[in-house]
């Protein structure tokens, strides 16, 4: 080989994205139209009118780059939020705000700490960086807070905590984390991922949080709620030194246009976003019934996706999860986040949530 890569590089394991409708329909030979994807935690509604309105309006000036610094959207964002646009830092997604927050901050000779069971990016990140991952045991499915603040060391630089938290679903309350937070020292940066908060019934107080707390970032997404995946943006929040200093290292068009664009509408389509929070919820108790009546457990959740038990070892929750992609169903196997017997299955549309459920029935009988 004439490139000899970084050993810590090498030993990186990629990310698995779930499985593609086009991909599942090749594989298979099955109709496209006939699939149901239940495996991304996407919005089932699809994209805001307002933001597939501004998309369209903007198609004859794909030729020229998009603003750099994002004006309009953290303007749009600052208004909404009530933070100041200098604290905004904008990502392809949260995951590049995430990996750019773990460059910043993590080098060899520092460690990071994460909940078993947690978002995948995180060790990614830690790993890319060349820092020391500290993996802490979850406490029913979700962070150990209490663990989490022993388990920091004095060459700790960061903590990363989803909440809720992705894939469990699992949820901390304001009340905790704030404990968790004055704890502490500030010399350690923690990262609240909050991809799903859109969805909760009590808001966070995150944001009341960030002038309290320097060494607080709080990273969100347009991808679930928003239905902007495709698009890819998302957003960082933090003091404004902490995102001067990520800012230096973002690319300068590292959000396109029309994502930009998008989100900047999004944001302001309420009835979409009431409307999401609705399927989401009365698709939570659909599913959540059924599997009950299925006789299988599930963690409960506060996200856009249940984590359900469909056998005792991570073979067995494959041989499901396969059967189901014959049916034409996708879901998300979990046994590579510790999860053995546990499917992700995001939550559809009524008649979506129905069919995975029918499927599963077959299956397992």
């Amino acid at each position: 080989m004439c490139c000899e890569a970084l050993p810590h590089i090498r030993a990186i394991a990629p990310y698995v994205p779930g499985k593609p409708i086009a991909e599942l329909a090749r594989e298979f030979g099955l109709n496209e139209a006939n699939i149901v994807k239940l495996a991304s935690n996407e919005n089932p509604l699809g994209v805001s009118p307002k933001a597939r309105a501004a998309v369209a309006a903007a198609l004859d000036d794909l030729a020229l780059y998009p603003d750099g610094n994002g004006f309009a959207l953290k303007q749009a964002l600052s208004a909404r939020l009530g933070v100041g646009a200098e604290q905004i830092v904008l990502g392809n997604g949260s995951n590049d705000v995430l990996e750019l927050a773990a460059r910043v901050f993590l080098a060899p000779g520092r460690s990071a700490v994460f909940a078993e069971h947690a978002f995948a990016v995180y060790p990614l990140a830690i790993a890319a960086c060349n820092a020391t991952p500290i993996q802490v045991p979850a406490c029913n499915f979700g962070h150990d807070l209490t663990a989490m603040r022993t388990a920091i060391r004095a060459d700790t630089a960061m903590v990363f905590i989803a909440n809720p938290n992705n894939p469990t679903g699992t949820l901390l309350s304001n009340a905790a984390l704030a404990d968790f937070l004055a704890s502490v020292p500030t010399r350690v940066c923690v990262v609240l991922d909050e991809a799903y908060t859109e969805f909760l019934d009590t808001p966070s107080d995150a944001l009341a949080w960030l002038a309290r707390y320097p060494n607080l970032i709080v990273t969100r997404t347009f991808s679930k709620a928003y239905g902007l995946a495709g698009l890819r943006v998302g957003y960082a929040l933090a003091s404004v030194e902490v995102a001067d200093l990520i800012n230096r290292l973002r690319q300068p068009f590292n959000v396109n246009s029309l994502a930009l664009l998008a989100a900047e509408a999004a944001l302001d389509d309420a009835d979409f976003l009431a409307q999401s929070k609705q399927v989401n919820a009365e698709g939570r108790t659909q599913l959540v019934a059924g599997f009950k009546r299925l006789k299988l457990e599930t963690i409960p959740s506060a996200g856009n996706f249940i984590c359900v038990k469909v056998g005792a070892t991570a073979e067995a929750a494959q041989t499901v999860y396969q059967a189901l992609l014959r049916r034409g169903v996708i879901v998300r196997p979990v046994g590579n986040y510790g999860l053995h017997g546990y499917l992700r299955v995001s939550i559809g549309l009524l008649h979506q949530n129905a069919r995975l459920l029918a499927a599963l029935g077959e299956v397992l009988s």
